[in-house]
């Protein structure tokens, strides 16, 4: 076993620090140092459980592979399987299947030879802790999910909202921060960009939206309702005695060995607070226009308008479609020691290392304007503004490009040419908007296909002709299938598809006329603009996503 764990600090997964932390606490109790090392975050559960596949060239299997009833009669006391985390599979004569956490150790091998004889000819597979121990309690145990075990013996739900104290007392206990911390932790297994915690007459509804896909979880039971709201609440340092306001807080947590960064926001609902939780994966982050699928043509020409010293760049797209990771990929690559760059966010989402970011507080009146007016005296280079929310933050960006600042920001439009008549709306004049709007972007997010599943296949020529597809011979598309890779969904990921709306003299001569959205769309188009539609039909062709995401985000059939 040591070996193994010397493999893992020569494969950088683990240190030489946090093994022997964890080392110690296994000298002090009884749980297996791999257990610690996941309890306390220094490794990732499925992280480990890969390294031990990986090691010993045992196969990793997938909780849905387990069995639903035991399998025969085993000879191995249910203490035995839950110590050293190991499921019987199947058992057909001599030849017996097991999954477990750790196939390295040879002293168990002996201990099976024992139980089962010394005829016996075992295949072991690699599993998670926690799949592993969940069922185990479920085929053998009392049939408690992890869950399930956690919240038996919960205080009920008469308690009044009201009784701060109580409610503290119940959010500190042991049982609630291992249920919060196992609802956080699956959202983290999941790779979920965002946990809903909704509360309903008789239910706390817990879902996870999944490469921009809402699904549900197993969910507490409502009478833990008040306390697993307040825990969070706690964790994020808001007050637990108001319930009748909306409330936005922050958590910086390490779990699975990854640091989150977690935005919290509460509002009040009938049947108690709905929180939403959108999770920040500091070592997830992408600043990298081709990873997040900005490509080609439309790259070379952002690259281009980046370099122009003054004017305005627009990133627009409803919430969620990647405008900021956009917005911080463009300030990497504009962030050198001979430029001054200042923010001004709500929330700050990343922080960039050499960026002077300011956090909106409209609590004591530093909004977005109040702020960019501070900013222009600070003598910045760049400045990007989290969000044109009105008419006076639009028209002081406006000012400060015209001052000669570069002024990167985001619009709630759906279109590029979208951008210009919301403008246009929010009353910036016209003469100002054809002085300094560089470019407009507008994006959207499709989920990536699995590279471990997709299936080829040609589309119909009535389908091609319908979404006036390019007629190319032998034109391949590919669909979601599922495999254990992906979840079963068919999908691993998102990437943006994009148009790049470019200012030129045509387009400035319309928006001077006042020109509605859909002229200046066409006129764009005709002068090289890829549509949303298009780019995305390039990705389709490319075999990154599918037709029905593309159109799932673009609701267009033409060009």
């Amino acid at each position: 076993m040591q070996k193994f764990f010397l493999w893992l600090q020569e494969k950088s997964l683990l240190t030489r620090g946090e093994l022997s932390q964890a080392q110690l606490l296994a000298v002090q109790g009884d749980e297996a140092v791999a257990v610690i090392l996941v309890r306390l975050g220094f490794i990732g559960e499925r992280e480990l459980a890969q390294a031990y596949a990986d090691y010993s060239g045992h196969p990793l299997l997938e909780a849905d592979s387990y069995p639903q009833e035991i399998v025969g009669e085993t000879p191995l006391p249910l203490r035995f399987l839950k110590q050293y985390h190991l499921l019987p599979l199947e058992q057909e004569g001599s030849r017996v299947s097991l999954v477990m956490m750790d196939p390295t150790q040879e002293y168990l091998l002996a201990a099976l030879r024992a139980c089962y004889g010394e005829t016996a000819e075992f295949r072991f597979s690699v599993g998670l802790i926690s799949d592993i121990d969940s069922t185990i309690e479920r085929l053998y145990g009392e049939g408690r999910s992890a869950m399930g075990a956690l919240v038996e013996g919960l205080e009920g739900g008469d308690e009044e909202e009201s009784d701060v104290d109580h409610l503290r007392d119940l959010a500190s206990e042991a049982p609630m921060i291992r249920l919060v911390n196992l609802i956080l932790k699956r959202a983290v297994e999941l790779g979920a960009s965002d946990l809903h915690l909704e509360p309903f007459a008789g239910k706390l509804k817990v879902r996870y939206r999944v490469d921009g896909v809402l699904m549900e979880s197993e969910s507490p039971p409502a009478a833990s309702t008040a306390a697993v709201i307040s825990r969070i609440k706690i964790m994020a340092r808001l007050n637990i005695a108001e319930h009748r306001l909306p409330q936005d807080g922050r958590i910086s947590i390490k779990i699975q060995g990854k640091e989150m960064d977690m935005r919290i926001s509460t509002i009040p609902t009938m049947f108690g607070e709905s929180v939403v939780i959108r999770l920040l994966d500091k070592g997830k982050i992408q600043l990298d226009f081709t990873a997040l699928g900005i490509e080609g043509d439309t790259l070379q020409r952002l690259y281009r308008i980046l370099e122009i010293p003054h004017g305005i760049l627009l990133v627009t797209g409803p919430t969620g479609s990647g405008k900021s990771s956009t917005l911080y990929t463009a300030l990497q690559r504009l962030n050198t020691d001979e430029r001054k760059i200042i923010t001004v966010e709500d929330p700050v989402e990343y922080q960039l290392e050499g960026v002077n970011q300011v956090q909106v507080k409209a609590g004591i009146g530093l909004s977005f304007a109040e702020a960019l007016r501070s900013i222009v005296r600070q003598d910045p280079d760049i400045i990007m503004v989290g969000e044109m929310r009105d008419r006076e933050t639009a028209k002081i960006a406006v000012q400060s490009a015209l001052t000669g600042h570069m002024v990167l920001s985001t619009l709630h439009t759906n279109s590029a040419a979208g951008g210009i008549t919301r403008l246009l709306d929010m009353g910036v004049e016209e003469y100002l908007l054809v002085s300094t709007i560089n470019a407009i972007l507008a994006q959207r997010l499709v989920r990536r296909l699995c590279l471990h599943c997709r299936q080829p296949y040609a589309p119909d020529p009535e389908l091609s002709q319908r979404l006036d597809l390019p007629q190319q011979v032998a034109l391949q598309f590919y669909r979601a299938v599922g495999c254990e890779q992906c979840g079963g969904t068919g999908y691993r990921g998102r990437v943006a598809v994009v148009e790049l709306l470019e200012m030129n003299d045509a387009l400035r001569r319309l928006v001077l006329q006042r020109a509605g959205g859909e002229e200046i769309s066409r006129q764009a188009q005709s002068d090289g603009m890829v549509s949303l539609y298009r780019d995305g039909l390039s990705k389709v062709i490319a075999g990154v996503t599918t037709i029905e995401e593309v159109l799932r985000v673009t609701r267009e059939s033409e060009g």
